[in-house]
């Protein structure tokens, strides 16, 4: 079995950003959209040009236009677009030609699984559902309902991982890449390099 592949996501400082790639993640994401992680495009042109080639940086927006995110793609380094929105299937196919595409969607039903299917992605990001939220919400769910769903592309799971729940969810829903924010830092945005380095030994260890 491949090795789950690690994003943390919602840096806002050059420094964090090294202590997740010493400690080997994957994948950094950016968010342009809303809440305490927030940062603008001119922020996210610095932290991008901490990321080096081989990790991947992934920009977050929500329900934001596509002239928006492609401005925000041309002053930065970012690689790939996670969309925490509503926006629909025609943006993705557009953006799709020239990066990838994750979906990220909210679930607390198997209905939330089902408006999934067909939408163009590269990848799905799973979340919980948690009213009036967007973005990451840092709360777990039940993945007992992805038992037996195959959405067409690679899960990402999120929602309340942090190095002491990160295994065990690895080992039952076996997703490709896992993803965290609130479960490594000390304040919102402000990432722990203990925890960092604790998530991604759990990681390893699954």
């Amino acid at each position: 079995m491949a090795s789950t592949r690690i994003k943390l996501c919602g840096f806002t400082r050059v420094e964090d950003i090294a202590l997740a790639v010493a400690a080997g993640v994957d994948a950094i994401g950016l968010n342009f959209a809303r809440g305490p992680r927030k940062i603008s495009a001119e922020q996210g042109a610095v932290l991008a040009r901490a990321i080096p080639p081989m990790v991947q940086a992934v920009a977050l927006f929500v329900d934001a236009g596509e002239d928006e995110i492609r401005r925000v793609f041309a002053l930065t380094r970012c690689t790939a677009v996670q969309l925490h929105g509503d926006e629909p299937p025609a943006l993705a196919e557009r953006l799709r030609r020239d990066m990838p595409v994750i979906k990220a969607a909210r679930i607390a039903d198997a209905a939330d699984l089902a408006r999934l299917r067909g939408y163009p992605a590269d990848a799905f990001l799973l979340d919980a559902w948690v009213p009036g939220a967007h973005g990451g919400t840092g709360h777990a769910w039940d993945h007992g309902l992805l038992a037996g769903v195959d959405l067409g592309a690679p899960l990402i799971l999120a929602g309340g991982l942090n190095p002491t729940t990160v295994a065990a969810a690895i080992a039952r829903v076996q997703p490709f890449a896992v993803d965290a924010a609130s479960g490594v830092e000390s304040a919102p945005g402000l990432k722990d390099g203990a925890l960092i380095r604790a998530f991604v030994a759990a990681v390893h260890s699954a």
